[in-house]
């Protein structure tokens, strides 16, 4: 009797056991994260380079955060060329990509309605190496007027970097001195750009990438800048000299001689006859 209420405990342990480890596993399995295959950079690209086979990598991706635009398969990306560069492990979106035929090279990252133009620069005009590809500069110009005036004046405003001496891409933080610049304006900007780099001398001012607010100037003139030095001159010599107040002391009072007083006098009575005797 005892025997068989031990082999019946022994059996239901054990079916408790199976029951417990298959909920398990099926709790797992629903918990089990899954994922799919997404193109990623095998390493770092630079933009306008096109894609192939050795430069791409299939790896798994949670299935629930893959980036909008990925591709999961490495044969759709065969020839694209990247309008932006890459680094290694990131994934390859619709977004990063210039449109469908593209070339490779510098014409493929150009955005639609507008032009490259190289200009020349030197350590000063390039702002010392620090306009580097991406960063945003405006032109400035310095020409002699129809009056034989000289004049500096911003021309073109938050123009985009393309590439400085035929560099794409560069350390963002190291300058480098080049000797020319390649900038991404408007057909319009294009022209005016030539027109100042032939009657002028150009300069670049680099700007904050956050800086978008357009800023007119009218431009500084050497008669501009003598007349207010010569105004400042002016103000400082026109102001009157600061007044010294004297100090009033004053005056001791006058001494008067002191007068010597005279002697006692005495009152001498004789009879009917008085008389004074001075004494010393």
């Amino acid at each position: 009797m005892r025997s068989t209420r031990a082999l019946t405990m022994i059996v239901l342990s054990l079916v408790a056991g199976l029951a417990a480890v298959f909920v398990a596993a099926q709790w797992l399995n629903g918990r089990a994260v899954q994922t799919v295959q997404v193109a990623v950079a095998a390493r770092d690209i630079d933009l306008g380079s096109p894609l192939n086979g050795t430069v791409i990598q299939m790896i798994g991706w949670p299935k629930n955060t893959v980036p909008n635009g990925a591709f999961e398969s490495s044969a759709t990306l065969d020839g694209r060329v990247l309008k932006t560069n890459l680094v290694r492990g990131e994934p390859i979106v619709e977004a990063k990509l210039a449109p469908i035929g593209a070339k490779g090279g510098l014409s493929a990252v150009i955005k639609e309605g507008k032009r490259a133009v190289t200009v020349r620069v030197n350590e000063v005009v390039g702002v010392a190496g620090f306009a580097l590809p991406g960063n945003f500069v405006d032109v400035m110009v310095n020409l002699t007027d129809g009056k034989s005036e000289q004049i500096s004046k911003i021309v073109l405003e938050r123009i985009l970097v393309l590439a400085v001496a035929q560099e794409a891409n560069q350390d963002q933080t190291k300058p480098k001195v080049v000797n020319a610049v390649t900038l991404e304006v408007t057909p319009e900007e294009a022209e005016k750009l030539d027109l100042v780099r032939n009657v002028g001398t150009l300069s670049l001012v680099l700007r904050n990438q956050m800086d978008a607010k357009p800023l007119t100037t009218a431009g500084a003139s050497k008669h501009d800048i003598l007349r207010v030095s010569t105004a400042a001159a002016a103000a400082a010599v026109s102001e009157p000299p600061a007044v010294k107040k004297a100090v009033v002391r004053p005056r001791p009072a006058s001494v008067r001689p002191v007068e010597r007083e005279a002697g006692n006098k005495v009152v001498v009575i004789r009879g009917l006859q008085k008389s004074e005797v001075e004494t010393r």
